[in-house]
């Protein structure tokens, strides 16, 4: 048997094509994660989308090692990165999770998710604590089998090996099942009725059905590589996988920059002349003025009110509710509805009557929007409120 400095020795170190191209795929990674951790606010669902690349960055950086051979000036890290793999799916449905429920996540509620990637890790403390020889046959086994193994010191439990031959049936199983959760999101939000908003080119819900779109491609990629490369040995596929997806997100995320906008530089001077606003300012423009309820109420008109312009109005209702124009003013609309259904002073109008009170032109819209924001038709509210009363 070679001793563990002549084995070691013997390992190639190679750079070509594909360790070019993940390592760019790594650096424009961690390069993405630092903007959005600087420039997102906090609490804000891309921040989980931002930690989903920083741990794949480091399970890629992990890969780039093995492939390049320099994990052998620190072979001690390898299969260190395991236990991370395992979070890569669920990081992403929790930013889906935040991104189109709009909802907090909590180690409280949402602890079940990191099961797997726990126990996984703690299923392998036996290996971690091994000695070197077991690291350095773990990669052999994986990459060099031709230039044979160490001797392994006597003592050493291998009990891990029980779970970690099961490691790639334990990632498809987390993207299968992260897919489904990620899917059911997607569809969730369709039903509620999603609407684009019209000065944005990639709203959220079309970047959250495009990334379940590609989560499902790199699920089948998966499938295939595990099915046709032994160990890790197809691992350098998945990651140029990693590093198109990454430019494909950086792509998307520069093209909604300002910096592109044709009148960015114009906005310095909007700003100086006072015609850049914030979004309370527009909230405490229609609670005052109840300019929400007038029937002729549009994004343009309401801009002018404003002094500034529809673009930048739009913008700021999309970034602080997730909502377009018409679902926002539409939301103003139904809070009023829903107190005037049940109030004695307008109780000799009709549903559609009071639909029209609050901006609404038809029947027909008036009843569609409250279904969309209430889940009951007016009528059913009224119903429900007035049972409450008599009991």
């Amino acid at each position: 048997m070679n001793s563990l400095e002549a084995l070691l020795e013997q390992i190639p170190i190679r750079h070509n094509l594909v360790s070019h191209i993940m390592l760019l795929g790594i650096a424009q990674g961690l390069f993405l994660t630092l903007v959005i951790f600087v420039r997102a606010k906090r609490k804000s669902a891309i921040l989980f989308f931002g930690w989903m690349l920083l741990v794949q960055c480091f399970v890629f950086l992990d890969v780039y090692l093995c492939y390049t051979g320099l994990i052998k000036y620190v072979m001690g890290l390898n299969d260190s990165t395991e236990p991370l793999v395992l979070l890569i799916f669920p990081t992403l449905y929790f930013f889906l999770y935040a991104l189109l429920e709009r909802k907090p996540i909590t180690l409280k509620k949402h602890w079940p998710h990191f099961l797997l990637p726990v126990a996984y890790a703690l299923s392998q403390t036996y290996y971690y604590l091994s000695p070197m020889e077991v690291k350095v046959n773990a990669y052999m086994g994986a990459y060099y089998q031709n230039l044979g193994f160490l001797d392994i010191p006597d003592g050493v439990n291998h009990s891990y090996r029980i779970i970690k031959g099961k490691f790639r049936w334990l990632i498809l199983f987390s993207c299968s099942l992260y897919l489904i959760l990620s899917f059911r999101l997607v569809l969730k939000s369709k039903r509620n009725g999603w609407m684009s908003a019209k000065n944005i080119k990639l709203d959220k819900y079309l970047f959250s059905q495009n990334t379940v779109v590609i989560s499902l491609i790199l699920s089948l990629t998966l499938f295939l590589i595990f099915f046709n490369f032994d160990d890790d040995g197809g691992d350098h596929y998945i990651g140029m996988i990693h590093t198109v997806t990454v430019f494909i997100t950086s792509f998307f995320i520069l093209s909604e920059s300002r910096f592109f906008e044709k009148s960015w530089i114009a906005d310095k001077y909007e700003t100086v002349t006072g015609s850049s606003i914030e979004f309370g300012s527009v909230e405490q423009f229609l609670n005052e003025t109840g300019y929400f309820s007038d029937q002729d109420a549009s994004l343009k008109n309401l801009a002018e009110k404003l002094g500034t312009n529809g673009n930048t109005v739009s913008k700021l209702i999309n970034s602080q509710t997730g909502m377009n124009f018409n679902d926002y003013i539409n939301q103003k609309r139904i809070v009023l509805s829903k107190s005037r259904l049940v109030d004695p002073d307008f109780s000799h109008l009709t549903v559609e009557a009071i639909g029209q009170t609050v901006g609404f032109r038809s029947k027909s819209a008036f009843y569609s929007a409250f279904n969309k924001h209430v889940g009951q038709s007016p009528s059913a509210f009224v119903k429900q409120k007035n049972g409450q009363k008599t009991v």
